[in-house]
């Protein structure tokens, strides 16, 4: 089975404002965690995360977003970073996916440069994006690409 995880390093002299938007949005991922359980919705984990970047003047990309996983790296569901409480598929335990917020300083829109890679926001604003691979427990969440020293921040619920 396949897991997916991602997080935005800080290298150097870093700025207030990239300090700050890293913060937000690793922050906005575990808002998101916070959320999985059986009986909840995908709605609830997007509205929790896109909540949370509201909250901070921020915006979340709408072009990416959380994914099932497990033989394959990208399966469905999609797990938008953005909806409304109670709506999408309803949670059940055994089931696997990313949450992975990419959240903008600026506003919400990106383009991808000639490489096919690379994606920039379109006011040159900062951004940064962290993923967790998760797993619906009988009793909740379990984050199943904790780092070394990583501390999950589940009690942070939205």
């Amino acid at each position: 089975f396949i897991a997916d995880s991602s997080k935005t390093y800080m290298v150097g002299n870093v700025s207030a404002a990239a300090k700050r938007i890293v913060r937000i949005a690793e922050t906005a991922m575990w808002k998101g965690i916070g959320q999985v359980r059986p009986g909840a919705h995908l709605g609830d984990i997007g509205f929790a995360i896109d909540r949370h970047a509201k909250k901070n003047g921020c915006s979340v990309v709408r072009e990416y977003c959380g994914h099932g996983i497990g033989r394959e790296m990208h399966e469905d569901p999609q797990v938008l970073n953005f909806g409304k409480p109670g709506t999408g598929l309803k949670l059940r335990e055994g089931m696997v996916f990313t949450i992975e917020p990419m959240i903008n300083l600026g506003t919400r829109q990106v383009s991808t440069e000639a490489d096919g890679w690379t994606v920039v926001t379109n006011d040159g604003k900062l951004s940064a994006q962290f993923e967790h691979t998760v797993a619906v427990t009988k009793t909740g969440v379990e984050v199943l690409t904790l780092r070394p020293g990583e501390t999950p921040m589940q009690a942070r619920r939205a």
